[in-house]
């Protein structure tokens, strides 16, 4: 079955639903967070499903794959501002936990992915 869209991706739909999950959980954060970790998370986690989308409509695997290692970059860095987040005391230690496995688990299907976009380069290269 052919991916005709990067919408039909469930690493595109994870990347979305970490970017919901992120939105609520700043929205906790204190009033003066609000141009420092709110921010950076907030874009961090958008960054991810967005570069997954990009990359998939480049139609080119080297570009593919570019953003696909942004999207997983941005990965770990949001699990990093989670950490901070909880070291901090805004988020708390189950809530901290659930981030960290959606990350991990979306980090898991990019890897995987990234996999699926080299074979594919090596067997066009054939």
């Amino acid at each position: 079955m052919k991916i005709k869209s990067f919408r039909e991706l469930e690493v595109w739909k994870l990347g979305k639903t970490i970017v919901a999950d992120i939105y609520k959980t700043t929205k906790t954060f204190p009033d003066d967070e609000r141009f420092g970790l709110t921010t950076q998370m907030r874009r961090c986690s958008v960054s991810i499903p967005s570069n997954i989308a990009e990359g998939f409509n480049r139609f080119n695997n080297n570009e593919y794959r570019r953003f696909l290692y942004i999207s997983l970059g941005s990965c770990a860095e949001l699990e990093t501002q989670v950490e901070i987040g909880n070291d901090l005391g805004y988020i708390g230690q189950s809530e901290r936990d659930a981030l960290v496995e959606k990350l991990d688990h979306e980090s898991r299907m990019i890897m995987n992915l990234i996999k699926k976009v080299n074979e594919q380069r090596a067997t066009s290269n054939e």
